[in-house]
């Protein structure tokens, strides 16, 4: 909010985390290392007159402190739909998804293009993300003519097709995936939704019924999504109602189908890719997890008959007794009193969101919920750098891990190649000091030949001269 209204406060804001990553990039390196500032939803609700003024600003002062490779094209405002195929992208590269040499059972046959062509690769995953106020799905669709029905036409405007590869030549690892935002469906979102349509079912039933109920502490509504005995209010366009909670878990799934429907009355299943529930796997992250970990402790591989029991046994306790739990450290330790208050609610939604609104059969047994993925936490932003630098090829991984081991072998084997060197000068240097001293043993050995030659003669020259003389 700050620097909607004063765009030149945009860099101050980032100088913090800019310098973080300038300290940990060396200094030599600065200038051959891209920055990306990418925006989201944050931004993308300000008028697109303030989103240019901002980043009109980082692109005139951040090179000004920085030495980073950075430019006009590195600062934008990103859709919902390219943070989900970022997000799709961070995890599925954790996982290894892209790696298509190693042999894996759980392969996937993708059509390539209008050429009926086809590629056997290895199984991506999809995921849900479920926030305070939105929903996400995104998962690849191996084959957009399976989209046939006239409900599902309009997924076909949320595929986004993309190329993994190094160019638009290598279609192995060419990549087409559904993405849909669902606002307002987001586990916080969604119980302001539900209160306002219990308010208003009440206040009718009320007028049409001449009945109290709700409208003081000593009648209150009964409501099935809070713990048993749970006392609070709802206070709604200068209405208010009084609520007691009764715990009646398959009750309030029932009271949460309307809420399926989006503000255009249209199911989200309506706009859904179709999905091969006998060939596909999910994770689940955020209140995906929260749900099923932070009070049920069901994290992890989901079940849903297991989960549907724990959430019932849940909403059953009283308010009390969940309490004295909580305080006794029986939870997770991200469990709070928030938490507690909601959780019956939030599993109902996720319960339906994910086997009412996305159709999940209730034996699916390919669903994880996650908060960490290899004990870190896989944000979009992974997802984000390896799409911009995609023109280094993922599918390229290997290569570069054997390329990394052979360079390594080169750096010991240049040492290793100084030390054969001077090996090579001194034997050298040895042969050719021996082959002189070799030449002059001989040179000597010549010369006290020809001494004993000249002795020799000058024995026998001497006498036959005195012999001669008259």
């Amino acid at each position: 909010s700050v620097t909607a209204a004063d765009p030149e406060q945009a860099t101050p804001y980032l100088r913090p985390l800019l310098r973080f990553a300038a300290a940990h990039v060396p200094a030599r390196k600065h200038k051959e290392t891209p920055l990306y500032i990418l925006c989201t939803a944050g931004m993308r609700l300000l008028p697109e007159r303030q989103q240019a003024a901002i980043l009109e600003d980082l692109v005139r002062n951040v090179p000004l402190e920085f030495d980073f490779l950075f430019s006009k094209s590195h600062a934008e405002v990103i859709s919902g739909k390219q943070e989900g195929v970022y997000a799709w992208i961070g995890i599925n590269f954790v996982l290894g998804r892209f790696d298509h040499e190693d042999e894996e059972d759980a392969v996937v046959t993708v059509a390539l293009g209008d050429q009926g062509k086809s590629l056997v690769r290895k199984r991506t995953v999809g995921i849900l993300d479920m926030g305070g106020a939105s929903l996400q799905i995104a998962y690849e669709v191996p084959d957009s003519g399976a989209i046939s029905s006239p409900q599902q036409e309009e997924a076909k405007s949320l595929l986004a097709e993309f190329n993994l590869g190094c160019d638009v030549q290598h279609t192995g690892h060419m990549y087409r995936v559904y993405v849909n935002t669902f606002l307002g469906f987001g586990g916080n979102f969604a119980r302001q939704r539900y209160e306002e349509l219990v308010l208003n079912q009440t206040y009718e039933h009320n007028r049409l019924h001449s009945q109290q109920t709700g409208l003081s502490s000593k009648m209150p509504f009964l409501d099935p999504c809070l713990p048993v005995g749970l006392e609070d209010t709802v206070a709604k366009g200068g209405q208010t109602l009084y609520v007691r909670g009764r715990g009646d878990w398959q009750a309030c799934a029932k009271l949460l189908q309307p809420l399926l429907a989006g503000s255009n009355g249209s199911q989200a299943s309506q706009k859904k890719a179709p999905i091969d529930f006998s060939n596909s796997e999910f994770y689940g992250f955020s209140e995906f997890f929260y749900c099923t970990e932070d009070v049920l402790r069901l994290g992890g591989q989901y079940n849903a008959p297991t989960f549907t029991s724990a959430a019932q046994e849940y909403c059953s306790q009283r308010w009390e007794v969940l309490t004295q739990r909580f305080r006794g450290g029986l939870y997770s330790a991200h469990a709070d009193q928030h938490r507690l208050k909601y959780q019956c609610f939030k599993s109902a939604w996720m319960y339906q969101i994910l086997h009412e609104g996305f159709q999940f059969p209730l034996d699916y047994p390919s669903l994880r919920t996650a908060q960490l993925v290899y004990d870190r936490e896989v944000q979009w932003t992974l997802g984000a750098i390896l799409y911009k630098t995609r023109f280094l090829p993922l599918r390229d991984l290997r290569q570069e891990s054997i390329r990394q081991a052979h360079t390594s072998w080169l750096r010991l084997s240049f040492v290793y190649n100084h030390y054969i060197f001077f090996a090579c000068i001194l034997v050298v240097v040895l042969a050719i000091v021996l082959y002189l001293l070799r030449l002059r043993r001989i040179h000597r050995r010549q010369l006290r030949l020809a001494q004993h030659s000249l002795l020799w003669l000058d024995k026998v020259v001497v006498p036959l001269g005195q012999g001669n003389v008259p």
